[in-house]
């Protein structure tokens, strides 16, 4: 029989080989029969092959054989892999055990950071990434003119025009809308004690199939409810279980709005929300058909909104608006309609006309959120390198007992990913709070935000970014500790020894992209604020201080026209009169709508005697109030304010505001001048009041013109009380006097007029905090960084410290040289973070209001707070180096 060679003995330390070791054992069982064979007395070379024909099929034993050894192979090295990733996750357990400190400052870091991503990444995909919550959302188009100075009017369309527009369309399945024009508690639900407001959306009748929207109870409209057949409502979820306790049989039965009975056809699912896709902030209770008979006559009072037919593009969509605008814009179907439409007719997916404006600041959002996960990275990398160097001799010694370097790196890898892994878990329960209170402020005029929520994408978000963090940042370290030498380790034995001044330049270019990071966030954070604090600086044209508004329920109803505005007249004379007369009350009055709210404008008044080109004159947006209001709104005027004996039949009156009087008559006085309406009404111009801003604070204001309620209708009546009390100190007296003039007057909030500014505002302000807070953390964990750093070489040095003060230097030279040393870190930091500042802050540009993206104050304001910053971090180092007795640090070196 034949002996195994020697030289495939050795071959074993080169691995397995399943292969040969079949061969060599079918190559002992044949050589053994033939053996047995030869001794029977057979030929040799018979006896191999008889051996072989009893064996049977030599190939298929041997494949079946070498598939066996191999996976047996494979089972072994698995187990032995696991048995190792085992071991190394214990030792990992063990050895962030015995150093808890620097496991829970790791932790804490990376749980700052990634529980900041999973949010503002939860944020992103609700507004950006998830489609709408419609079936289909993406076949969904809103259907608008391009924004202009009249406001809503120029947005919307009439009757005719949506019935025109819809039946023409060769691009939609349908065609919808909702009254554009609605305002809050425009409701009241009585007949249940104590009236209370609500908010109704009047809705075309197939608004929600074209959505859709399909009712957990009851149904939707039919078309003839839509023709004011019978008054019926659609309950929204919310509004359901807070009213009416989620009674299902609330289905068939009607309540009273304002006094009459409608039926409640149906509830809504809770997944709609309408306030937060087209009215960000807006809470709405139920909707109502839009009754088409009466409406045709409204003018522009309709949005438009459609669901395209499968593979119809917005360019194919564009194409066929165009194609039908003309009839539109030019009235030839119906050419006695009140609509008056301008610009072009721009459908655009509905999922940009909700949320593309807040695009541009959500990016930014996000690469500053990203910004605060590579400060925590750098500063994880920054603890593992020191780390590392304090377990320099540990290393070496395992791998002089036979640890591979590849088996160190993956300990020290796997000691990253199990820091990243637990900042993962806490960062995720900081998410999940701050997403909480985000997904309940309803004073963020932001879209969508009742769909915030921690999903499978913000899951799968967070563990990605633990791993690469993990990954990334862990991997500098270990790389940098498995490439010296780490049999030389063993070999230095002072202060200082092993891999840590090898690491020190690195941690020191660490620190500097850290401070350049921070340097970038403080910049991007200071122009926003600046920015901020611009629009805060904007002057309103009315005093937002110390004044209220109140929806007041009123009925002037009346046989006549006259004899309904004298009805209305008295009623509110009645109302300013009570009010008025209460404690801490300085002045009242009474609009339809209010700035930064709903507006609309009528018509192109014309400035009697003169002519202009079609298109020249501006639309002024409408208000009709009563007197005292540009008083109690603190608008400044001059001229003369309406009065009480501004009769039906007396001289008709206006108020414009100094940009329509500078459109109509520049360089002159506008008192006592004359609008023409309609070619023959002729309307005096009585006063002049300031721009007020109505759509937004940092838009400019438009041309405006204010009516007296004694002689036009209005939409409404929102009653302005200012005050020298705070608001709510006088909400329960002002109801309470309401009641008394009204007993159906329901129970509306008392709203500070600030808060109509506020709410203005607050996607700016809800941006820019996010922001500042973001820089603030990078901030902290910069000085963290810079202090890691400078405390680790002042350790390092302890003995060149030592000799130096033995030598004469003293305490104020020692500290002024590691202060100089953080300086110098720090400065390196400032100048490559201004740098990438200026460059960001060109990209952000877009989204700053009255400010320069090189505001000089900001960059001073940045290189202030880093010098501060790094002055405290290395203060502490240096006062204990100063403090370092010569004669102790040289004993223990």
């Amino acid at each position: 029989m034949t002996r195994l060679p020697l030289w495939r003995r050795y071959t074993r330390l080169f691995g397995p080989d399943p292969a040969a070791d079949v061969r060599d054992e079918l190559r002992f069982h044949l050589e053994a029969k033939a053996d047995d064979l030869i001794n029977q007395g057979w030929d040799p070379e018979a006896a191999r092959e008889e051996a072989e024909r009893q064996f049977g099929d030599l190939r298929t034993v041997r494949r079946i054989g070498r598939q066996m050894g191999e996976k047996a192979e494979r089972r072994k090295r698995l187990a032995d892999h696991w048995t190792d990733l085992l071991q190394d996750v214990r030792y990992t357990f063990r050895t962030l055990g015995r150093d808890p400190g620097f496991a829970a400052v790791s932790i804490l870091i990376l749980a700052l950071a990634i529980g900041a991503n999973t949010a503002v990444f939860s944020v992103v995909s609700a507004l950006l990434l998830r489609p709408l919550p419609f079936p289909n959302a993406h076949e969904l188009a809103w259907i608008a003119p391009p924004p202009s100075a009249c406001g809503q009017s120029c947005a919307t369309y009439s009757w005719d025009a949506y019935e025109e527009f819809r039946a023409q369309s060769r691009s939609y399945r349908d065609v919808t809308g909702y009254f554009a024009f609605s305002t809050l508690d425009n409701v009241r639900l009585t007949g249940r004690g104590e009236p209370e407001p609500a908010t109704s959306i009047d809705v075309i009748g197939n608004f929600f199939e074209v959505l859709g929207v399909q009712p957990v109870l009851g149904r939707l409209f039919t078309p003839e409810e839509s023709r004011g057949t019978q008054p019926v409502a659609l309950l929204t979820n919310a509004y359901w279980r807070r009213e009416f306790s989620a009674d299902s049989a609330i289905v068939g039965k009607a309540i009273e709005l304002n006094g009459t009975p409608v039926t409640v056809v149906g509830v809504l699912p809770a997944s709609f929300d309408f306030g937060a896709v087209f009215s960000p902030g807006a809470k709405v209770d139920l909707f109502t058909p839009l009754n088409l008979d009466v409406a045709r006559d409204w003018g522009n009072i309709v949005t438009l909104l459609g669901r395209l037919k499968p593979g119809v593009t917005p360019t194919q969509a564009l194409d066929d608006a165009n194609r039908i605008s003309p009839n539109l814009y030019q009235r030839v179907t119906h050419p006695e309609t009140l609509g008056v439409y301008k610009g072009a007719l721009i459908p655009v997916p509905l999922k940009d006309y909700v949320v593309g404006k807040l695009r541009r600041s959500l990016v930014a959002l996000w690469f500053a959120v990203g910004a605060i996960l590579l400060i925590a990275g750098v500063n994880l990398s920054n603890l593992l390198l020191a780390r590392a160097a304090a377990r320099a001799k540990e290393f070496a010694i395992r791998g002089a007992l036979g640890a591979s370097r590849g088996r160190i790196l993956r300990q020290l890898l796997l000691e990253s990913l199990v820091l990243s892994l637990a900042g993962a878990v806490f960062g995720l329960g900081l998410a999940l709070s701050l997403i909480a209170w985000l997904a309940h402020q309803g004073s963020l005029a932001l879209p969508l935000l009742n769909s915030l929520r921690i999903d499978a994408q913000a899951l799968g978000w967070t563990v990605l970014i633990a791993v690469v963090t993990a990954l990334i940042f862990g991997l500098l370290p270990g790389l940098r500790t498995v490439s010296g030498n780490l049999q030389a380790v063993l070999k230095d034995t002072g202060a200082g020894a092993g891999l840590g001044r090898k690491h020190e330049r690195v941690r020191s270019a660490l620190v500097v992209s850290e401070v350049a990071l921070a340097c970038v966030l403080l910049v991007s954070a200071g122009l926003l604020l600046r920015s901020f604090l611009k629009v805060l600086d904007v002057d309103l044209g009315f005093q937002p201080d110390r004044a209220a508004s109140i929806k007041v329920d009123y009925d002037d109803r009346a046989p006549s026209d006259d004899a309904s505005i004298a009805k209305r007249s008295a009623i509110f004379q009645q109302v300013l009169a009570r009010v008025g007369a209460l404690p801490g009350v300085e002045a009242v009055g009474m609009a339809d709508y209010l700035p930064l709210g709903p507006n609309r404008e009528w018509d192109t008044p014309v400035p009697q005697g003169k002519t202009f080109l079609p298109g020249e004159l501006p639309d002024p947006l409408v208000y009709v109030i009563t007197p005292g209001f540009i008083r109690a709104m603190g608008i400044r005027f001059h001229g003369r304010d309406f009065t009480w004996a501004d009769g039906p039949h007396n001289e008709r009156v206006v108020l414009i505001n100094a940009s329509a009087a500078r459109v109509y008559w520049p360089g002159e006085d506008a008192v006592g001048k004359v609008l023409m309406r309609g070619g023959k009404e002729e309307d005096h111009v009585v006063g002049v009041v300031d721009d007020v801003h109505e759509e937004n604070v940092e838009a400019g204001a438009g041309s405006q013109i204010y009516y007296p309620a004694t002689q036009q209708g209005p939409a409404g009546a929102q009653l302005v009380v200012r005050t020298s009390l705070p608001p709510a100190a006088l909400a329960s007296t002002v109801l309470q006097t309401l009641r008394e003039l009204n007993p159906n007057q329901p129970a509306a909030e008392f709203r500070p007029i600030r808060s109509i500014v506020d709410r203005a505002v607050s996607p700016r302000r809800f941006f820019m905090l996010l922001v500042a807070a973001f820089a603030g953390l990078g901030l902290v964990l910069a000085t963290l960084g810079i202090y890691g750093v400078i405390s680790y070489g002042v350790t390092r040095q302890r003995p060149e410290i030592g000799i130096r003060m033995a030598l004469g230097a003293t305490t104020g030279r020692v500290q002024r040289q590691v202060l100089a040393t953080t300086l110098r870190l720090a400065c390196a930091g400032m100048f490559l973070g201004t740098l990438v500042a200026l460059v960001v802050a060109k990209v952000i540009a877009s989204l700053l209001f009255a400010t320069s993206p090189w505001d000089l104050p900001t960059y001073l304001g940045m290189v202030i707070a880093l010098l501060l910053v790094a002055a405290v971090s290395g203060y502490i180092p240096a006062r204990r180096a100063s403090a370092i007795n010569p004669t102790e640090a040289l004993r223990s070196n």
